[in-house]
């Protein structure tokens, strides 16, 4: 089995090649979307072997996608084929400024149908990772009791459990049962990884510490938050019982190209260094260095590095902040 698993939806993705209204767009570039898509992508082009759970429609864009697994080195023994459900897509909007608009066509598609049967075949031994998001649980009654099935398994197989909220509240029926499934879902995993916005909308929280110690005291053995462009902040609870914090700035980022994606990116960054026994502090420096690679990219996964393109990007930013550094001090004198 590979080192990590992850478990989520699988989608076609119609990016408009055109800015504007995607009622009026008339071409359109195809890509894979995907937030565990992203995330098994990010993993593997670091050189982690990974294995995706889903299922696809026997249609040509489950076809399309499999092939797609295939290429990035991704594991997909895992993932089924549907004569009965079709494989999900989306379109995506165009922009240069803040989010685009992304429509979803994924209402009774092949993922959604998912039960807790297919989750008991599957085989954990040899995994190190399970890596979830609050987006499977949420597509049906049937995958919600699937993510739950899957982390009862992960812990008899005593596999470290990830897990981005990565809130989609139109999958939910309210905010309400979002709060209280996503809330769930985290008291049984050990790394937790929310925006700082979700954090507080889940836990009706106002600063990072609240946000984070919330999660700890359910169970968590750590809490990553992403700070957005100024960087990403973690509160770990220690064997001994203390609780350490670490706090590290992010990257600058010249031009903003498309903000998804990012979120599953700073996840790779996170996953990965906790695969390679990364000190917190390096672990987040990772982190936030592909999440910044990420935004400059137009699909959701694209851009994700290999590890020379993200080495030489550290090292570049570190370059570029000594030498600013030293300008000021220069100016001071």
């Amino acid at each position: 089995m590979s080192e990590v698993i992850t478990i989520g939806e699988p989608m076609i993705m119609f990016v408009a090649d055109e800015k504007g209204d995607l009622s009026k767009v008339r071409h359109f570039t195809r890509y894979i979307a995907g937030a565990e898509v992203n995330v098994a992508v990010g993993i593997s082009r670091l050189n982690h072997s990974v294995s995706l759970i889903s299922r696809v429609g026997e249609d040509p864009f489950g076809k399309y996608i499999l092939s797609f697994l295939k290429k990035e080195g991704i594991e997909s023994d895992t993932v089924s084929l549907s004569k009965s459900h079709p494989t999900g897509f989306q379109l995506k909007s165009k922009t240069e400024a803040g989010d685009p608009e992304v429509v979803y066509f994924r209402k009774g598609s092949a993922a959604s149908r998912m039960t807790q049967e297919e989750i008991k075949k599957i085989d954990l031994k040899g995994a190190r990772i399970l890596h979830l998001t609050g987006i499977f649980p949420a597509l049906s009654c049937e995958t919600f009791e699937a993510a739950l099935q899957l982390i009862q398994k992960a812990r008899e197989n005593n596999l470290l459990i990830t897990f981005d909220p990565n809130l989609r509240p139109t999958l939910w029926n309210d905010e309400a049962a979002m709060v209280s499934g996503i809330n769930q879902l985290a008291g049984l995993c050990d790394v937790i990884l929310p925006g700082f916005r979700e954090g507080k909308r889940l836990t009706g929280k106002k600063t990072k510490e609240e946000i984070a110690d919330f999660y700890l005291q359910k169970g968590a053995k750590a809490v990553i938050i992403k700070l957005g462009d100024t960087g990403s902040y973690c509160r770990r609870k220690q064997p001994d019982g203390i609780v350490s914090e670490t706090l590290v700035p992010g990257f600058k980022v010249d031009r903003v190209v498309d903000t998804v994606g990012a979120g599953d990116g700073f996840a790779v960054g996170v996953i990965t260094g906790l695969l390679e026994d990364l000190p917190d502090r390096e672990l987040l420096i990772r982190a936030n260095a592909i999440g910044a690679i990420q935004v400059g990219n137009v699909s959701d996964n694209e851009g994700l590095p290999v590890p020379d393109q993200l080495n030489r990007f550290i090292q570049n930013a570190k370059q570029t902040e000594h030498k600013t550094h030293e300008e000021r001090n220069m100016k001071a004198l």
